[in-house]
């Protein structure tokens, strides 16, 4: 991406190679792809230049990023991934922008879930999940009287035990970098999993 300064104010942006018109004078493609920076920045046309990195939006809101002419003039600097806020970990009143309450047609407040609330639904669609894998020997077992497996109901107990473990460590957050721990697996210096991540850690069938 390039950008065009003039009266030290950027006026232009360009996202692509094209042609010009510029002062009644019209420049062809060129004028990005074989011409020096030197050469465009005769034009008030100079490189945009990235500084910094987006932060994961799961977790995070960012301010929008702002652009400046750096000091020497021969760049634009665009800085990314500046904090506005955590998101919010637990369940939130919506209001609107004068802080009134919103309300469904019942006139009962509504809510915005937080992370915690929508991890938590997350582990408990897992569940079922891995339940439903086996979900047709308690049929059986209801339909035609025949027995579960012991291993069955084994994995089928410590599923439910696993989904309970990792709720509660859920709820018990309360920071975001706690939050963030739980869904984080860290790797060797091989790149072997040292430790999988709480939220990720469920029993193999």
């Amino acid at each position: 991406m390039w950008a065009r300064i003039e009266n030290n104010n950027i006026v232009e942006y360009y996202d692509r190679k094209q042609s010009l018109l510029l002062n009644e004078v019209r420049y062809s493609s060129q004028v990005f792809t074989i011409w020096t920076d030197a050469q465009r920045k005769e034009l008030g046309i100079v490189p945009v230049v990235i500084s910094g990195s987006h932060l994961d939006t799961n977790y995070y809101i960012e301010h929008n990023h702002t652009d400046a002419i750096a000091g020497d003039g021969n760049s634009v600097i665009r800085t990314i991934g500046v904090k506005a806020a955590d998101r919010a970990l637990e369940d939130v009143d919506a209001v609107d922008e004068d802080g009134n309450a919103f309300l469904d047609d019942y006139g009962v407040q509504m809510v915005t879930r937080g992370l915690k609330y929508n991890a938590i639904q997350k582990v408990k669609q897992q569940q079922s999940g891995y339940l439903s894998r086996t979900d047709w020997y308690i049929i059986r077992k209801a339909d035609v009287g025949t027995a579960i497996p012991t291993a069955i109901q084994t994995f089928r107990n410590a599923i439910r035990a696993d989904a309970t473990r990792i709720e509660n460590a859920i709820t018990a957050a309360t920071t975001m970098d706690e939050f963030i721990a739980l869904h984080t697996t860290t790797y060797n210096e091989d790149f072997t999993v040292d430790q999988i991540a709480i939220t990720q850690s469920w029993t193999e069938e």
